[in-house]
């Protein structure tokens, strides 16, 4: 049985030397003195680059606010129901009509105000009518605040940053 014959590898048409490195055709399959030879034992260190933000794309900052400030409200509704049932459990609400009822007479428009405030669809209502405006507010300052970085990206050059990989 002969041998599987080894191929060298594809280097797209480009000679190497004994160290794998390509070798230019014009300088005649000689190692050009101007490329050291690389050795296994050199370290690199991680590779820096300087790059400058100058311009944000007002609408992916919209898109992405409304989306985060969406899941804001979310987590606002979630919460104002979470803490009415745990005031409730505790009965809190039940101490504070006990209390507005000794202080007030129970037939007074005052304690019935304060008995319809203190009910559960009003506290979700309340938090939810706060999640729209907050929706609607984040999502237009932060959409104003790409428009005046833009704007002050243009006079100053924008922020510089230097990333490097691990």
């Amino acid at each position: 049985m002969s041998q599987p014959e080894s191929f060298p590898p594809a280097t797209g048409g480009q000679t190497l030397s004994p160290a794998g490195a390509p070798v230019s055709a014009a300088s005649g399959g000689q190692q050009s003195p101007k490329q050291p030879e690389k050795t296994a034992k050199t370290i690199a260190g991680p590779r820096r680059v300087r790059l400058a933000l100058t311009r944000i794309d007002p609408w992916s900052v919209m898109k992405a606010s409304f989306l985060l400030s969406v899941a804001a409200g979310i987590m606002l509704v979630v919460a104002a129901a979470f803490v009415w049932f745990m005031l409730d459990a505790m009965h809190v609400f039940s101490t504070i009509q006990d209390l507005v009822g000794t202080v007030m007479d129970s037939n007074n428009n005052a304690y019935s105000a304060l008995i319809e405030y203190m009910k559960f669809s009003r506290a979700i209502s309340m938090a939810t009518v706060i999640a729209v405006v907050n929706i609607i507010l984040a999502t237009a300052l932060a959409t104003i605040g790409a428009f005046l970085y833009n704007i002050t990206a243009a006079l100053v050059g924008g922020v510089h940053l230097t990333l490097a990989d691990e």
